[in-house]
């Protein structure tokens, strides 16, 4: 997949962010200069085609969608799969397990133009992530294995982002590191911190991933620019944010 059809910052970052609706998601593009996938979550329909019928109605608007999961729900995974496989819509998020079977109904349907990501997590030991992230592997004991293997597993199948989740915000900033470094030494293009993210935050997690040499990287913010009152995603934070990337180049 040329991954130069989407939109990143200086050819290196964009921001995965939320949007209450579609007003909010066009203020949303335009504040990032379009370097943004407004995210969609899988867990807030009844059906797939509740899911499938609301992100076409963005995508009239909106160049890049990300259809999630919610709040990192396994259980959501094969809606989530579904919904992006008769919307095509650029970007879809993925537990470790599943990665693998999203893209090949993606590419059984024709869908040329979509990132599929693999959720990896912390485990609080540099050089090992938890890749038991499935409905029923993340009830069991947790599958610790090299960040390089983990990623290999990846690569097998042809899946070309890793999402690395909860980042706790800084908390995990060691582990990323390592992480980062083992999507170059593997050859997977992009990198996906998630968790935790802030105005505050979100540069210093950033820039440890392109110190490694990662060729993209995705930046999830979610609730930490989120107006509590009225839902909408803070535009003025929404700016500050991609100030802080700005200041990176």
């Amino acid at each position: 997949m040329e991954l130069n059809r989407f939109n990143f910052y200086k050819d290196k970052v964009a921001f995965n962010l939320l949007a209450k609706d579609l007003q909010n998601a066009r203020e949303v593009v335009q504040a990032t200069d379009g370097n943004v996938f407004i995210g969609i979550l899988s867990k807030q329909f009844s059906s797939v085609k509740e899911g499938v019928d609301y992100v076409k109605t963005f995508q009239k608007q909106i160049p890049l969608i990300s259809v999630g999961l919610g709040s990192g729900d396994p259980n959501q995974w094969e809606m989530a799969a579904k919904i992006a496989a008769q919307t095509d819509p650029g970007h879809v998020n993925q537990v470790f397990t599943s990665a693998g079977y999203t893209l090949g109904l993606l590419n059984g349907k024709g869908c040329s133009k979509t990132i599929v990501n693999a959720l990896i997590s912390p485990t609080g030991q540099v050089g090992k992530v938890k890749v038991s992230t499935g409905p029923a592997s993340s009830l069991k004991n947790d599958a610790v294995i090299d960040v390089d293997t983990a990623l290999a597993m990846l690569k097998d199948v042809g899946v070309m982002s890793v999402k690395y989740f909860n980042m706790h915000g800084k908390e995990h900033l060691d582990e990323l590191r390592e992480v980062a470094k083992a999507c170059v030494r593997c050859g997977i293009p992009i990198i996906e911190p998630t968790g935790g993210l802030t105005v505050d935050n979100v540069q210093e997690v950033v820039k440890v991933c392109l110190e490694q040499g990662c060729e993209r990287v995705i930046a999830h913010v979610y609730s930490s620019i989120i107006d509590k009152k009225t839902g909408l995603t803070d535009i003025s934070l929404t700016e500050k944010l991609y100030d802080k990337i700005k200041q990176l180049f």
